[in-house]
């Protein structure tokens, strides 16, 4: 749980002494990358401190369960997605989502130049991880009639792709393109959340213990952060400095690649975070993500999909891009 430290922090709007920092343990999903950005940069540039916060980020990976070091107790917000959220209910998880840093998620099918549509991929192989069956496969089925049998494991390697002009594979457009135009191929991008797939991304989330206990905590951390995304799209330095020191692999040019495709596809400050402001969440984008789920059998259509979010902690004053 969080708990209070002694430290030299800022003082600030709405925040107790200087010396009573209050300890955070926040997971991100993947090794840091320009898309944890808002949230190093929050670190980076003390905005965190001005709330009171003392915020430690630890990555995630291939082999981190977040959810498991969540209701372990081992962090205190963790960076989560819908479609997982809701199925926790299932299994009676106490897991809630409390802010959506992604307005779109980043998923994309991405083909070789001569492909124009996802219709034209509809019969071919595609190279998909292992989740996409419980996540965005079933929507892919259910609009463009994609089959199981067009399945191929995908290793989150690209060289398949470069070495095949027929091969279509999973990615993020904010990643995996970079690599492809980096051996020498500039692929169609078939951004999901373009052709109304309806999940968030990169959603905060925490426990139903913690909204009990400790909101005020969890309101500066999310009004914080979001300040966070703001700064890092006016100047990532200080961010990326911290990027880069978690995950020494990251170089800028990856890091600008990032950032120039978050900005494109209006990942983080598009849709309603225009005018409602960054991490906003609404009932209807549940429901859309609630009503695909049910449709494809993921989910018991009775469920309760509501239990897995909140609104109560969004900013009152807005976060604007």
């Amino acid at each position: 749980m969080a708990r209070l430290v002694l430290g030299a922090g800022l003082l600030g709007t709405g925040v107790a002494g200087a010396e009573e920092l209050t300890e955070l343990t926040f997971g991100t999903n993947w090794f840091a990358q320009a898309e944890h950005g808002g949230f190093y940069q929050a670190k980076a540039t003390g905005i965190y401190e001005k709330y009171g916060l003392d915020v430690s980020i630890e990555m995630g990976g291939p082999q981190v369960n977040n959810v498991q070091l969540l209701l372990a107790g081992k962090q205190d917000v963790t960076m989560g997605y819908p479609i997982r959220n809701i199925k926790s209910l299932v299994q009676d998880l106490p897991v809630v989502t409390i802010a959506a840093p992604f307005q779109s998620d980043p998923q994309a099918l991405l083909a070789h130049p001569h492909v124009k549509s996802l219709e034209e991929i509809k019969g071919n192989p595609v190279y998909v991880f292992s989740g996409a069956k419980q996540t965005f496969w079933p929507w892919l089925e259910a609009n463009y009639g994609f089959t199981d049998d067009m399945i191929r494991p995908y290793t989150f390697s690209v060289q398949p792709f470069l070495a095949d002009d027929s091969v279509v594979q999973q990615g993020y457009v904010t990643s995996e393109p970079y690599a492809m135009e980096k051996g020498g191929v500039t692929p169609s991008i078939f951004l999901f959340a373009e052709y109304g797939y309806p999940p968030y991304a990169q959603t905060l989330e925490t426990t139903r213990d913690m909204v009990a206990e400790q909101p005020e905590v969890l309101r500066k951390f999310v009004q914080a952060s979001m300040e966070g995304w703001k700064s890092y799209f006016e100047n990532p330095a200080p961010g990326n400095e911290l990027i880069k020191q978690d995950n020494p692999e990251m170089t800028d040019e990856q890091i600008a690649f990032g950032i120039d495709k978050m900005k494109e596809y209006g990942l983080v400050s598009g849709g309603d975070a225009q005018e409602k402001g960054l991490g906003v969440m609404t009932d209807e984008r549940w429901k859309a993500t609630f009503d695909f789920m049910a449709k494809a059998g993921m989910v018991p259509g009775d469920l309760d999909y509501k239990q897995a979010y909140t609104l109560e902690f969004l900013p009152e004053e807005p976060v604007l891009p």
